[in-house]
């Protein structure tokens, strides 16, 4: 009786030895990759702190771990046997979401649901958490400085976007020198070139201050174009030292440094 040959032209017992020795070799190999690319931060801390993957995530998105003495807020962060610390002051805090009013210094052009996160650090109650989700609500060229908003809701961000035409923003301008009375009577004439569709935008003009070294001026506006702000202004002659935005809608920046920021209140309406 003659034995049926296999694929490897050996018999089946014979085979299923190989395909064993393969298995456990593939096993092997598989484990020393494992081991050589380690495991998620999530899962690691997930199984030091004994909770759910979800709430280890939590904690690390909210800046409250740190891998080998630094903050480490990525949860799919790849860790072999660096130490991991857990901060306890986490462990009770609830991650909720915030509008930020941050005074942006000039060179930064902001675009609309532009992130936060590489503009400012996160410290104090603003966590890696809260970065990673605000989004820029208040587009600003970047020759202007002043009040920026980001929202992190939803819904707060749809709503500054649909009222953004009926919001007045109020900016200060600096100017050296002396302003003529016809270089005021030309912007008021031109506002129509901010216009970011048919209507003519809102203006309302004043003058804060007035002498040979400086001018301080003051502009309302509502339903314009935020980024045409420094063309309209050169063409009308104009050639502001600062250019500012104070308010937007009822809500005001405050005494904030620039580059520095706070949070809306609880009680603050735009």
């Amino acid at each position: 009786m003659t034995t049926r040959p296999s694929d490897c032209g050996r018999s089946p017992s014979c085979r299923c030895r190989r395909m064993c020795k393969e298995s456990k070799a593939w096993e092997a190999s598989m484990s020393d990759y494992q081991k050589s690319a380690g495991e998620r931060l999530a899962k690691r801390v997930a199984a030091l702190q004994g909770c759910s993957r979800a709430e280890a995530e939590r904690l690390i998105e909210g800046g409250w771990v740190r891998v080998a003495g630094r903050v480490a807020d990525d949860p799919a962060q790849r860790v072999q046997d660096e130490a991991i610390e857990i901060d306890a002051q986490g462990l009770g805090e609830t991650l909720l979401p915030v509008t930020l009013l941050w005074h942006k210094p000039v060179g930064i052009a902001l675009a609309e649901g532009q992130p936060l996160a590489g503009l400012i650090q996160a410290e104090g109650e603003l966590r890696p958490w809260h970065l990673k989700h605000l989004r820029c609500a208040s587009p600003m060229p970047a020759a202007c400085s002043g009040l920026a908003v980001f929202a992190q809701s939803p819904g707060v961000q749809r709503k500054l976007h649909e009222d953004a035409l009926l919001l007045e923003h109020e900016w200060m301008l600096d100017l050296p020198g002396a302003v003529a009375a016809n270089r005021l009577e030309a912007l008021e004439q031109s506002v129509d070139q901010l216009a970011p569709g048919p209507r003519t935008p809102y203006l309302k003009l004043s003058v804060g201050s007035r002498s040979e070294e400086r001018s301080r001026l003051r502009l309302a506006l509502k339903g314009y174009a935020p980024e045409r702000l420094p063309q309209w202004l050169a063409q009308a002659g104009l050639k502001p030292q600062a250019l500012q935005r104070l308010r937007l809608g009822r809500v005001a920046l405050g005494q904030v440094p620039a580059g520095a920021w706070r949070l809306l209140g609880m009680h603050e309406r735009f």
